[in-house]
């Protein structure tokens, strides 16, 4: 009688697989996001023939992407075959409040894929790649490549929106006068906290080109009557005396020289009673989950930027006079950490 063979628990390799075929899953979501096909479910449950004739794609393909992504349940199978929303697939369509349908065609743009095939080259040398790659840095070459610009901007935006509720809800900006957001792009964030604090005074410093659309969004949150638009940038002087200046995902952009010189304006600027307020991922110490690991590979690659731990940033705003009195967690995946003049 033969011996039964021995079979070999394969459980970690094919995990370790499922990991590894993830980039066909970033694009499938990403297909998924550029056909719109979460938006024209948003009605109730459709064949795949029928999602095929409303997005404009082959009913065989389609079936096969659907079946995929339900999988991984991005959409969910009935029981009479039709195909549906869910919680997630909510969150691709375009008009959702958390929406991350920019973000999903971001990461499946060719030109992200090829930055991220160069991430080799980062590790090696610890410096960004992209300035090797295409001759220029990251802004630069979002410069030169408007329509790639759009996309990149559009996807970042979405995964910044989402946070400016659980930004609002963790933290009472009401107690300040004045509150400057510095490099505060459209002033989203800004029109929230001064929707929040009717009695404060806003300012938004940045670009003219970054704060374009500024006005109508103070407009349409109703403080256009109580904020300002400044044409201007961390790195030059910001406005004084304040007793509140916001740095939204400023600092991870830049190494620490640039971040000291940010963070060196702001201490001459802020009132002696002011805060300091950034908003950041902030890492831990251990080897936990987070999405400010991946972020912080995204900004190696692209920047030779980081994000920092705690200690990191209590460091880093020592050395320009500032300290860290505390951590406010976010329902959402950044904190706020509040410094003062030390």
């Amino acid at each position: 009688m033969s011996a039964v063979p021995t079979v070999r628990d394969q459980s970690a390799a094919y995990s370790l697989l499922d990991l590894i075929q993830g980039a066909v899953i970033t694009q499938a979501i990403s297909v998924a996001a550029k056909l719109g096909i979460a938006d024209v479910l948003g009605d109730g449950p459709l064949s795949a023939e029928e999602t095929a004739k409303r997005v404009g794609s082959d009913p065989e393909a389609t079936h096969r992407l659907l079946r995929t992504l339900s999988g991984y349940s991005v959409f969910a199978v009935e029981p009479d075959g039709r195909f549906a929303l869910t919680p997630m697939a909510e969150a691709l369509r375009e008009d959702a409040p958390d929406s991350m349908r920019g973000m999903a065609v971001l990461m499946g743009h060719p030109l992200l894929w090829e930055d991220w095939g160069h991430l080799l080259g980062s590790v090696r040398t610890g410096e960004a790649n992209l300035p090797k790659l295409r001759g220029m840095g990251a802004y630069e070459f979002l410069g030169a490549n408007p329509e790639y610009a759009a996309v990149f901007f559009q996807g970042m935006g979405s995964i910044s929106a989402s946070e400016t509720e659980p930004v609002l809800a963790a933290y009472d900006f009401s107690r300040f006068r004045t509150i400057v957001d510095v490099n505060g792009g459209r002033g989203g964030l800004l029109a929230g906290i001064l929707a929040q604090a009717p009695g404060s005074r806003g300012v938004l410093v940045e670009s003219e080109a970054a704060s374009a659309d500024a006005a109508a969004v103070f407009e349409a949150a109703g403080v256009a009557d109580r904020a300002a638009i400044e044409d201007g940038s961390g790195f030059g002087r910001l406005p004084a005396g304040a007793d509140a200046y916001v740095l939204k995902h400023v600092l991870h952009d830049f190494p620490e020289p640039e971040c000291l010189a940010v963070l060196k304006n702001v201490r001459e600027a802020i009132a002696p009673d002011g805060r300091l307020l950034l908003v950041e991922y902030v890492l831990g110490g251990g080897n936990e989950r987070h999405i400010g690991n991946v972020i912080d590979l995204w900004l190696l690659l692209l920047l030779g930027a980081k994000e920092r731990t705690l200690p990191q940033y209590t460091e880093l705003f020592a050395k320009a006079g500032l300290k860290v009195t505390g951590v406010v967690p976010t329902t959402c995946p950044v904190s706020i950490v509040e410094a003062v003049p030390a």
